[in-house]
């Protein structure tokens, strides 16, 4: 069985805690894109995990995980990960692939990323890791495979300090590299998860663009990138959290306009702990935009969602979440391409009663506030689209399962 998992907003969702959660029952684990701009934390028993490269599984002592075709990878980055792991006890070798297919961002790539975005009159907001210009180099043809890092034919483009790179971490990189489609052919007995990373608003080709990531952050780069068919993939869940959050520049509909120590935005984001994993950059903070997810859910094909950071709003008296947007005085229900529409947007929105007490405990839905189980049902009503799991802290046991994606429907 084959089950996908995706951001449904901006990216930060909490989708490293429920690949974590789910990982448990799977065999195998694929990250199939994105690279060390991306950031996943883990709590496990108090302690924390920050991952960016390694897929979030890696904490289960006989998971295989795989870095898929679709991701970028910095092996300095990529090595410093593992041994930061290593020294908190998670024994990785030998549990740790990476697809041949999948591109190297070389150390010139980082500064090119970052004076193509100084360059833009309206900057993108890179993380500067040299992401971006690694995803071009792949679609101009240009780039090195982890397949090419032996192959001197294919290197005879490169300059002598691309080469001394590659050759620095050869020896390290070539055991760990795998075949991903034939290696999850002969294990498809196995259960697999497919992670994503950033979110779906960030893709591409389906993302607020240009104010996206450059890789596949659809559920359809789990087929495109993570070596098994569309026809394969059994379930895909979309990942969300109760607000919204952005990083980087980008259109907004839902942002809070008051900033200020003491504001909701300011509640939220230090309640929330909504600094970036990668970048330590403080997240912009709004409303939920359920517009925009029942899009992500359309263009995904999102069978369950998953509610995150629900325990945030304990506290807060009443709060309110966008049901459509009003653009030059016209009602709109349905998320536009255009980026000036989207700066443009209204949010219309919808208050709905708080509940006053905390949920951090509670570990089946009966057992959340009857106000929370409302909230959760106008969402299911207005996507379209069944909230499975709810996360109601950063723990991994903090966790509702209303419905385990593992059971085929």
């Amino acid at each position: 069985m084959n089950v996908v998992i995706i951001g449904a907003q901006w990216g930060d969702e909490g989708k490293g805690k429920i690949v974590d959660y789910l990982a448990h029952e799977a065999g195998v684990v694929v990250r199939f894109s994105g690279g060390a701009n991306a950031g996943h934390t883990i709590v496990l028993s108090g302690a924390k995990y920050a991952l960016h490269l390694v897929p979030s599984g890696i904490l289960y002592s006989d998971k295989i995980v795989i870095l898929g075709s679709g991701m970028v990878i910095d092996p300095e980055a990529l090595f410093g990960e593992l041994a930061a792991l290593k020294e908190k006890g998670i024994d990785w070798e030998g549990r740790v692939l990476i697809s041949d297919r999948a591109h190297i961002v070389l150390p010139r790539y980082k500064e090119m990323d970052k004076q193509v975005d100084a360059q833009r009159r309206k900057p993108i907001g890179t993380t500067g890791r040299g992401i971006g210009v690694a995803y071009s180099q792949k679609a101009s043809r240009d780039g090195i495979r982890l397949a090419d890092i032996g192959d001197e034919e294919r290197l005879c483009n490169v300059s002598d300090e691309d080469r001394a790179f590659l050759a620095k971490w050869k020896d390290q990189l070539l055991p760990m590299s795998v075949n991903t489609g034939a290696y999850l052919h002969h294990h498809k007995n196995k259960w697999t998860l497919f992670e994503g990373a950033q979110g779906a608003l960030l893709d591409i080709d389906t993302g607020t663009y240009p104010f996206v990531s450059s890789g596949m952050s659809c559920a359809a780069g789990a087929a495109a990138q993570g070596g098994i068919g569309p026809r394969n993939i059994d379930r895909i869940l979309g990942v969300f959290k109760a607000y919204t959050t952005r990083v980087g520049n980008g259109p907004f509909p839902t942002e809070f306009a008051d900033d200020s120590p003491g504001s909701l935005s300011n509640y939220i984001r230090t309640t929330g702990n909504e600094y970036g994993v990668t970048t330590g950059r403080p997240r912009r903070c709004g409303y939920l935009d359920l517009v925009a997810l029942r899009y992500a859910c359309i263009v995904n094909s999102l069978d369950r969602l998953v509610l995150t950071h629900l325990d945030v709003y304990d506290t807060l008296p009443e709060f309110e979440a966008c049901v459509a947007y009003k653009i030059r005085g016209k009602l709109v229900e349905d998320f536009p391409a255009s980026i000036a529409d989207l700066e443009e947007a209204t949010p219309v929105l919808k208050k709905f009663p708080g509940w006053s007490e905390h949920i951090d405990e509670c570990r089946s839905w009966e057992e959340l506030p009857l106000r929370a189980r409302e909230y959760v049902q106008f969402i299911e009503a207005y996507t379209e689209t069944p909230v499975s799991i709810i996360s109601v802290g950063s723990d991994r046991q903090q966790t509702i399962i209303r419905e385990s994606p593992w059971i085929r429907s």
